[in-house]
């Protein structure tokens, strides 16, 4: 596989809940962490005392975050109607030469900064919040 290009990273919001999904404007970082939680199994028969763990047991769940530059764009008042409306529509995330994984996410967190001499800048997170899916490149 060829080494991708992090810009292809994308995080995208479903703009009014129809699957019309656009990019969240002005992000230079974006990071897609996906978990599975263990359930320890481990008993005195175990093989040499080595932990044992459940297959296919446990929640799953996924985060998203992403930095870049505030621009007031439309999926930037997006983003901030999600979260005080606590809503949770679906986000798509494209992870160049693997696929795409889709679904609900909750926005935990919206942060805004900026300098007297800089860019303003904006960092978001989002978790899961249901069954998310993925297709494969």
């Amino acid at each position: 596989m060829a080494v991708q290009n992090g810009k292809d990273l994308l995080i995208k919001v479903d703009m009014v809940g129809n699957g019309t999904f656009q990019t969240l404007a002005g992000l230079r970082s974006q990071r897609l962490s996906l978990n599975a939680e263990q359930v320890d199994v481990t008993n005195l028969d175990s093989a040499g005392g080595w932990r044992e763990l459940l297959a296919g047991a446990g929640v799953k769940s996924a985060s998203i975050s992403g930095s870049g530059v505030f621009r007031d764009a439309a999926t930037d008042a997006r983003a901030r109607q999600i979260f005080f409306d606590g809503d949770m529509p679906d986000f798509q995330v494209i992870v160049p030469g693997f696929g795409t994984i889709e679904g609900p996410f909750q926005i935990t967190s919206i942060d805004y900064a900026g300098s007297h001499n800089g860019e303003a800048t904006y960092e978001v997170s989002l978790a899961s919040a249901g069954e998310l899916t993925f297709v494969a490149l």
